[in-house]
């Protein structure tokens, strides 16, 4: 037994570490709801399985050793194992840490159970050399035993879950005075939640979901931890990759206003279809009561082609088709500095003159969603210039910053084919060298190659150098650019944000504006 423990020592503390990756994968692959992480274990077989840990499949070739010294084999491997793996770390990018969550503690006990039953199992096997080749191949397939570990913890996650559930429905209840607002769509409902809070909050004391919090969970948290009876508002973001999902937030919440952004294609690949996507929407809209109110933009086909299934009043918004909207834009100025336009109610026939910080034409819908809401609300015409003119740009959605000598417009999070062209318009308008760094888009499903192929063609005419992560990743970015007579030397190729970033860095071109272009999690790296 003495002989058996010391020659796993290496074993276990590259178990720890490997087993660690394996749930900062499955934590960002949303715990494998819909097999999301059987999808990207199965999109990614060479990352995950052609490494330096096949040469485990060579351990049999020592069965003429000794126990002892078999022992000593075993460790030198899972030595060696274990430096490669720091190596490579140390080269990799983690743009979001594993978050040490209940849940993963939870999980990462369950693994660990799983693997001592699995080293006792391989203890009593008489074969020395073949019970070091079992506890090989175990670690090997580390990934699939944190899929098992999830699924073995899913009657503990239901509780758990149920239990925070009930007590944040208590805890609205008891909050009589409270209204929610829901806001969802494909894209731009970040924006337009810290939009509609920069607004309220003129009038009123408002509370709205932090960061990307817009899941049950997301949204089970900021009820129990952070809402509190002095607030008039709460501004519940609401994300959805599959259908039902809405509805589900819904019922936990029960909103009375809603604001739906626009539909895209965002999540194609899990929703299964456009028709899919535009039904799982409008939940919000279909579940609030007959006196709630829901903001729509008549610009997006997908709305205004909808037949809603309830009678909520609604209040349309809108830039293009202003004669079936209620609240609409003219006068549009857009600039690197910001935008001006006047906003026009046509109910109460004002006009106001509207000025932001905020970039492109994507962030004019969000704001005239948000006052819309806000005048229906009772909130006077200075109340609403106000709290337009003070709206800060949010994380990572087109906000300017200063890199050394050039500008950086930092739209990670914009992963989705509308949202990429506005973006690229925004990068338009600026003066000086124009360049992209962009790892494409992800998660459209069979349209992803031609909805990628389409931003590289559209990039093509506005940007001086194309700066694309992942070489697979983008290999239909390159397709676009190139048949549209982009020059191939102005197209660079990094694994990572950090190696762009670092020529970037070298090259200094004064005055130049980049423009930071959906950069993928870090289960999407290449490397």
């Amino acid at each position: 037994m003495k002989i058996f423990l010391l020659s796993v020592v290496f074993y276990v503390i590259y178990l720890f570490f490997k087993t660690k990756k394996s749930l900062h994968m499955l934590q960002q692959n949303r715990y494998n709801r819909g097999y999301k992480y059987l999808k990207w274990i199965k999109g990614n077989l060479k990352k995950n399985y052609w490494n330096f840990e096949i040469l485990i499949f060579f351990l049999p070739c020592f069965f003429f050793l000794s126990d002892r010294f078999l022992g000593i084999v075993f460790n030198t491997f899972y030595f060696l194992f274990l430096s490669f793996f720091f190596y490579r770390s140390k080269k990799e990018q983690k743009k979001v840490p594993l978050h040490i969550t209940a849940r993963i503690k939870r999980l990462l006990g369950t693994t660990f159970i799983l693997y001592f039953l699995f080293l006792l199992g391989c203890y009593f096997i008489e074969s020395r050399v073949f019970s070091f080749f079992l506890l090989g191949i175990g670690m090997y397939f580390n990934n699939i035993i944190v899929v098992l570990a999830n699924f073995f913890n899913r009657p503990i996650e239901k509780i758990v879950n149920r239990h925070f559930y009930l007590k944040a429905q208590k805890k609205l209840q008891n909050l009589s005075g409270l209204e929610v607002i829901g806001i969802t769509g494909s894209y731009g409902k970040t924006s337009s939640k810290n939009i509609l809070n920069d607004v309220l909050s003129s009038k009123y004391t408002v509370f709205k979901t932090p960061k990307n919090y817009n899941t049950p969970t997301g949204l089970m948290i900021s009820i129990n931890e952070y809402l509190d009876k002095f607030n008039d508002f709460f501004i519940a973001e609401m994300g959805a990759c599959r259908k039902g999902e809405i509805k589900e937030l819904c019922d936990l919440v029960r909103p009375k206003y809603g604001i739906l952004t626009k539909i895209g294609v965002a999540h194609l690949e899990t929703f299964g279809s456009e028709e899919a996507i535009q039904k799982t929407k409008f939940e919000l809209i279909e579940s609030l009561p007959s006196d709630g109110i829901g903001i729509l933009n008549a610009d997006d086909e997908n709305q205004v082609n909808y037949k809603l299934k309830n009678k909520v009043q609604t209040i349309w918004i809108g830039i293009d088709h202003v004669q079936k909207c209620d609240v609409y834009a003219t006068d549009i100025k857009l600039s690197g500095e910001g935008t001006s336009f006047k906003c026009h109610f046509k109910k109460s026939k004002k006009t106001l003159l509207l000025t932001t910080k905020l970039l492109g034409k994507a962030n004019i819908y969000n704001i005239l969603a948000s006052v819309a809401l806000g005048e229906a609300l009772g909130l006077g015409e200075q109340e609403l210039i106000l709290g337009v003119k003070k709206v800060e740009p949010v994380l990572h959605r087109l906000q300017l910053k200063r890199y050394y000598d050039m500008y950086l417009i930092d739209d990670a999070y914009n992963a989705n084919p509308e949202g990429a062209k506005m973006a690229l318009d925004v990068l338009k308008l600026m003066k000086g060298k124009k360049i992209v760094i962009s790892s494409g888009m992800i998660e459209l499903g069979s349209k992803n190659d031609s909805y990628n192929k389409e931003l590289g063609s559209y990039m093509a005419n506005i940007v001086d150098i194309a700066i694309l992560i992942g070489e697979k990743q983008t290999k239909s970015v390159q397709e676009g650019l190139l048949e549209n007579k982009f020059k191939k030397e102005n197209i660079m190729i990094f694994n990572d944000i950090l190696e762009s970033l670092a020529y970037l860095k070298k090259l200094n071109e004064k005055g130049a504006y980049i423009l930071l272009q959906s950069d993928l999690p870090d289960a999407f790296n290449e490397i």
